[in-house]
């Protein structure tokens, strides 16, 4: 008899792009008690000191033992566990291994979670942050002058160092997710709080995104601060879902709603239940990213709660005897008895 796996969630972004921002909100939908959280960062070869002396950025692949990463995900995938290593962010130090035990659902969040055709056969749900590359910035300089210790002019000479790994490594992952997620001020020029970033979600039909055709080309809905249009991304067709900053509660509330409709069997959570987020030392509320952990959540308790168990991806080994297929070669799934 075929038995139930855990959903797993890649959430892939540059530094500083969101990706804890997300997860925590996510974690809280769900329930922290059903929730395994693992952050790539820890798969780190070298520790600050150590990546100094060999002049190498954490966001190149031979800084991380993606190896042992994807040998971590099939495991996750099964449902079985791991003694996990740990990168301490504060210090900069690889610290004592953590045993952990799969929950319902994994979140596995990082700068190289895509990277690797054998990883992205693992996960239910992918999902890319790609803010515009000044706001990351910016978010980058405010966490790291406040919670790692380093200053302004430090920061801006890191960044510049790892841009062309980012170019290399980390921004071409966005073509394997399937959903895209891109918050963005409204471009009039003015000085616009965290809070008010609109944002737009590319949905990819490599996964059934709920019904929102009730957005499409109405006046109203225009005029509400919800949209949806068809496009095209990287020459693909795809729908944008865009919900602008200023949203009114009574229109973020509808879409809300209509998201739930799709889950019949399962509760809905109150509004104030997500959406916040870490400003200094204050929380706030932004209702374009509650909308998109809604929107995140509800592909994850599809994935659960259909009738049938998920199948089983191929393990690694059958996977590496297939590292001649070109890349985007179609994998089946199996389904263990």
């Amino acid at each position: 008899m075929t038995r139930r796996r855990p959903i797993v969630l890649g959430i892939v972004g540059d530094s500083a792009a969101g990706k804890s921002t997300i997860t925590r909100g996510l974690a809280e939908l769900l329930g922290e008690d059903r929730v395994t959280h693992i952050c790539a960062d820890d798969y780190h070869k070298y520790d600050r000191v150590e990546r100094a002396q060999r002049k190498i950025t954490p966001l190149h692949p031979d800084c991380n033992y993606l190896d042992i990463l994807e040998l971590h995900l099939e495991r996750a995938h099964y449902g079985e566990p791991m003694l996990k290593p740990v990168y301490d962010h504060s210090t900069g130090t690889l610290v004592r291994p953590e045993y952990v035990v799969p929950r319902e659902f994994v979140i596995v969040e990082g700068l190289l979670g895509f990277h690797t055709q054998v990883m992205r056969q693992f996960y239910d749900v992918k999902v890319f942050l790609a803010p515009p590359e000044e706001l990351r910035r910016e978010w980058k300089i405010k966490r790291d002058t406040a919670k790692r210790g380093y200053t302004r002019e430090q920061v801006l000479a890191e960044l510049e160092r790892r841009e062309a790994d980012s170019r290399d490594f980390i921004r071409p992952q966005r073509q394997f997710a399937d959903i895209v997620v891109r918050f963005y001020p409204d471009g009039n020029g003015s000085d616009q709080p965290d809070s008010h970033l609109n944002v737009q979600l590319v949905l990819r039909p490599t996964i059934p995104h709920p019904d929102l055709s009730y957005l499409f080309d109405e006046e109203e809905t225009r005029r509400s601060g919800v949209r949806l249009e068809l496009g095209r991304d990287n020459g693909r067709p795809v729908d944008f879902l865009n919900v602008d900053g200023n949203v009114s509660r009574e229109h973020a509330a509808e879409l809300e709603d209509t998201i739930w409709k799709h889950l019949p069997d399962l509760r809905p959570l109150r509004a104030d239940q997500f959406g916040d987020y870490n400003y200094g030392s204050e929380v706030r509320h932004s209702d374009p990213l509650a909308l998109t952990q809604l929107l995140i959540t509800y592909h994850l308790l599809r994935a659960y709660s259909k009738d049938a168990p998920m199948p089983f991806a191929r393990p690694i080994a059958a996977l590496n005897r297939l590292q001649f297929l070109p890349e985007n070669a179609p994998l089946e799934v199996v389904t263990e008895k």
